[in-house]
């Protein structure tokens, strides 16, 4: 009897550990369980001590609720411009929601991944290989879009997807690598041709500023020698106009400077022409001094008057013309 009594007491207690186990539950941080009653989805508990009901109540799932790394494998892709590249990348989710990532998708890491793998292939390929290699962010940037978009009834939260590498064929590298040689030659020779040209340019401006200069020294020396001309020729017709007055008032000597100065005149031309060696002319030296003095005569009346002022004029000699043919 007694035996039989502590056998129901052990299974008695064991019937009431199994039920507290059954019906306590505690919730780590960082995940939500879902609350099965008789098959169905209840609710959700939060982190933290829960009572269920024993053996009506089941836990469903047990999700994790931190932001989740996820590797995208290697695929090859083909660009826009038919070229192959092979592409890899991560992505990162959170779940929101763990009713909805539990009964609305199965395996829920896998369907990110397959969704993710191929938004990829579509996203990166409606655009060229130069569109690849530089606007990483923008591809990134659409996949986030068009992956978060299409999991938001899963109940997660993609927050970002990167692209890690993208890696064109060997012989697609070399072309590119030949390519942006090109570009660089073209760009180096085109700044020297502007170089060249900016050079060209400024020469051409520096020689049309010494034209201009030149021809604006010419127009100076030129006027300067027709104002020196006039000088020249107002004081040769004053020169002459004396001699006119001297002539008729009788003054020989003035006829002697006259003749004298144009006798001259004369011999300096022909002595200072470039074709003449020798000059031999019959040239009487008695007439030249003859004419030379009544220069002197002509310069010491002038003299003489300027000195009188307004008093009595000196009688006039009588010149003689000095006989030029004795």
């Amino acid at each position: 009897m007694f035996e039989a009594g502590s056998i129901v007491i052990l299974i008695l207690v064991l019937l009431v550990v199994i039920v507290v186990v059954r019906a306590v539950r505690i919730v780590g941080q960082g995940y939500n369980w879902t609350v099965e009653r008789l098959g169905k989805y209840t609710k959700t508990l939060a982190p933290g001590l829960h009572i269920l009901i024993p053996f009506i109540d089941s836990i469903g799932s047990k999700m994790n609720m931190m932001e989740q790394l996820l590797e995208v494998p290697s695929q090859e892709v083909i660009t826009k411009d038919n070229a192959m590249v092979t592409v890899d990348g991560v992505a990162f989710y959170q779940v929101l929601d763990a009713a909805q990532a539990t009964y609305e998708v199965n395996n829920l890491h896998n369907a990110v991944l397959n969704l993710t793998m191929t938004n990829v292939r579509t996203v990166m390929g409606s655009m060229d290989l130069d569109q690849l290699l530089s606007q990483r962010d923008e591809i990134n940037a659409r996949l986030l879009s068009v992956v978060d978009h299409a999991t938001q009834p899963w109940g997660i939260k993609v927050t970002r997807i990167e692209i890690k590498d993208i890696a064109p064929p060997r012989d697609l590298v070399d072309a590119m690598a030949r390519q942006m040689k090109a570009e660089r030659e073209k760009r180096a020779q085109i700044l020297e041709a502007e170089g060249s040209r900016q050079s060209a340019i400024l020469k051409a401006e520096g020689e049309k500023q010494a034209a201009v200069l030149q021809a604006e020294g010419k127009k100076e020396a030129a006027f300067r020698e027709a104002e020196a001309r006039e000088r020249s020729a107002q004081a040769e017709a004053a020169a002459t106009s004396m001699v006119s007055e001297a002539i008729a008032k009788g003054d020989v000597q003035a006829i002697n400077y006259f003749v004298a100065n144009n006798y001259v005149g004369a011999l300096e031309k022909l002595a200072s022409a470039p074709n003449q060696k020798v000059l031999m002319l019959p040239v009487e030296a008695s007439g030249i001094i003859g004419s030379l003095a009544g220069i002197t005569e002509i310069a010491r009346e002038a003299f003489n008057d300027g000195g009188s002022g307004n008093g009595a004029a000196k009688p006039k000699r009588s010149g003689r013309v000095p006989n030029t043919n004795a």
